[in-house]
């Protein structure tokens, strides 16, 4: 008996279709030519704004590590001390 007839005999309803696992972005595009959305475009604003900040905080990581941790933990010394 098949998934039909075997819910019709029970007396319940038809099975809902599954719902699309892709949401279509219903936001307006920048420019009709150009396929981006305004929440593409702050989706993109918002990665690249912390990609910026993981950045700048690993620059500032490298810069410590070769000013100070470095020549205090013995593994080089500084051009510019004496």
């Amino acid at each position: 008996m098949g998934e039909a007839r075997r819910r019709a005999a029970q007396g319940l309803p038809p099975r809902q279709p599954k719902p699309d696992s892709k949401s279509v972005d219903t936001s307006p595009r920048i420019v009709p030519w150009f396929p981006l959305t305004k929440n593409q475009t702050q989706q993109f604003m918002a990665v690249t704004t912390k990609g910026a900040w993981v950045g700048i905080g690993a620059m500032v990581f490298f810069w410590v590590t070769v000013r100070f941790i470095g020549p205090a933990a013995g593994w080089w010394s500084l051009a510019d001390m004496p």
